[in-house]
């Protein structure tokens, strides 16, 4: 086609100005996108944020999307990255398709230069996709424009080895899930004006690992100035830690070995289906030491990382019990009540069986998923607030509907196990979570509207706020928003979290180190 005649199609596509806000079809840096119009909005999906990271881009920093010719179609959602199956509805097969550097953008009509939410999906590291939440009504009932992205998992996201010719800056390598999140990032600042979105306006969000992204990046000067606030779900576990170095080193040589692999050459010509058979059993997560992350986000906040960055920061009431349950009852053996004592010795030491007596609570599984939630999330929670005061404002939350139905994943198996408020449990409150609506009772409901109103009002102004509710406190570090319905006392500030969940126990390094 002749320089004239493209110029004279793309003129023929072009909205006007005063449609462009409303129109489903957007110009992107690589070319024309088509979306769709719904009842809440426009929702423009798979659109491409950087090249299949496939061949010889394996295992190495995402490169810029190649611009395309015509209109792509952004009505379906982009293939999910690499990944076993799991319980979660729409994940009942593996997907080895390594070609899902993909992002969603939800967008309400109208010109309005609106804040935007860029949200990191769960899953720890080898699960999920952007698409696990469906943003649309947040975005409208919000005000924002939300992008929800895909990024490489397990194996293929963070696989350190040595050797790899100078593709990732400073040689350390094992970032590049985290490398994914940035280039969306980098789409964002450059694209989302032309989706009513503003670039200046960018928070980051997520829940469990993907919480854990937002707490990694807050760390990770390679970030800086591509988000102006976080949204941390239940993502502080293990305090945002990263492998060392020479830790992730030594998993990927023996990853390598396990596949025959002397080399990367190797790695990277087998399939994809044998990279996820042979992943089980590592630790997938960041890696500490390069110009990604030079040191522990501990150590970075403590030394002025995140500095003027306003977060909310917050933890379910009963996280340990989905994991509880999947280790015992939902495997077909409960814990009973002579195992309690021998169970709670081998993982938490004398101290923890003393400090969680089993006559405090409705059965041994619970028992333990308490001291597991306190432990693993509640607590690195209350010390992530006080690593992250006086860098910037720290907005705390704790979600403790205990009434909450379970999210879809444990409706379908059909157990009258109480879960409580347990992990993931908030995010269907916020969003449809796999795309579907959660059956909530009309008390319910309305701690739904206020959590997306405090939600809402983050992205917008950097303070959740929600209509005749109180404020989520700033400070002082242990005190929190309890988010809970209605009858069960409503949303209430508490400076007693840190003693509920036996924090003095489980700040003590001996301890944690000991479990």
């Amino acid at each position: 086609m002749s320089v004239a005649l493209m110029a004279l199609a793309a003129a023929l596509i072009t909205p006007s100005p005063a449609q462009a806000a409303d129109s489903p079809v957007v110009r992107t840096d690589a070319g024309w996108v088509r979306g769709e119009t719904t009842a809440e909005g426009r929702q423009f999906l798979g659109i491409p944020y950087a090249q299949p990271p496939v061949g010889a881009l394996r295992w190495k920093e995402p490169r810029p999307v190649r611009p395309w010719h015509g209109v792509r179609d952004a009505g379906d959602f982009g293939n999910k990255c690499v990944q076993n199956a799991s319980w979660d509805p729409g994940y009942e097969r593996p997907s080895h398709t390594e070609d899902c550097l993909d992002l969603n953008v939800y967008a309400p009509e109208g010109a309005a230069r609106r804040a935007v939410m860029v949200w990191f999906h769960g899953g720890g590291l080898t699960q999920g996709a952007g698409q696990d939440v469906v943003a649309d009504t947040f975005a409208r009932q919000t005000g924002t424009v939300v992008v929800t992205v895909n990024y490489r998992l397990g194996a293929m996201g963070f696989l350190a080895t040595s050797g790899l010719d100078g593709e990732v800056r400073d040689g350390v390598s094992g970032n590049f899930g985290m490398l994914d999140q940035q280039a969306a990032l980098r789409w964002v600042r450059s694209n989302i004006g032309r989706f009513g979105g503003d670039p200046g306006r960018v928070t980051i969000a997520g829940e469990s690992a993907g919480g854990r992204s937002v707490c990694t990046q807050l760390a990770s000067p390679t970030a800086r100035g591509l988000f102006r606030a976080g949204i941390i779900q239940s993502g502080a576990y293990e305090d945002c830690g990263g492998r060392t170095h020479e830790t992730a080193l030594a998993q990927g040589a023996a990853f390598a070995e396990k596949l025959g692999c002397a080399d990367l050459a190797c790695l990277r010509a087998k399939p994809a289906a044998e990279i996820l058979a042979a992943q089980n059993g590592f630790d997938w997560a960041p890696v500490v030491g390069g110009a990604f992350l030079p040191r522990q986000p501990k150590e970075a906040f403590a030394q002025g990382a995140a500095a003027g960055v306003p977060v909310m920061n917050g933890a379910n009431q009963d996280e340990g019990r989905l994991f509880a349950f999947a280790r015992f009852d939902g495997s077909g053996a409960p814990l009973t009540a002579d195992q309690y004592p021998t169970v709670m010795r081998e993982d938490y030491g004398e101290e923890a069986l003393r400090r969680y007596p089993l006559s405090s609570y409705p059965s041994p599984t619970i028992a333990y998923a308490t001291a597991l939630g306190d432990q693993l999330f509640a607590c690195p929670a209350l010390r992530l607030d006080a690593a992250l005061a006086g860098r910037g404002e720290v907005y705390a939350y704790e979600f403790a509907d205990r009434t909450s139905p379970p999210f879809a994943s444990l409706r379908n198996l059909g157990t009258d196990f109480d879960f409580g408020a347990t992990h993931v449990n908030e995010v269907q409150y916020l969003f449809k979570h796999f795309g579907l609506r959660t059956p909530l009772n009309a008390e319910q409901r309305t701690l739904s509207r206020q959590l997306v109103q405090y939600w809402g009002s983050f992205i917008r102004d950097g303070v959740p706020r929600a209509a005749g509710q109180p404020a989520m406190p700033a400070g002082p570090a242990g005190t929190v928003l309890a988010l809970r319905t209605a009858s069960a006392g409503g949303n209430v500030l508490s400076a007693t979290v840190h003693g509920e969940h036996l924090c003095n126990l489980w700040d003590d390094e001996s301890v944690t180190q000991t479990g």
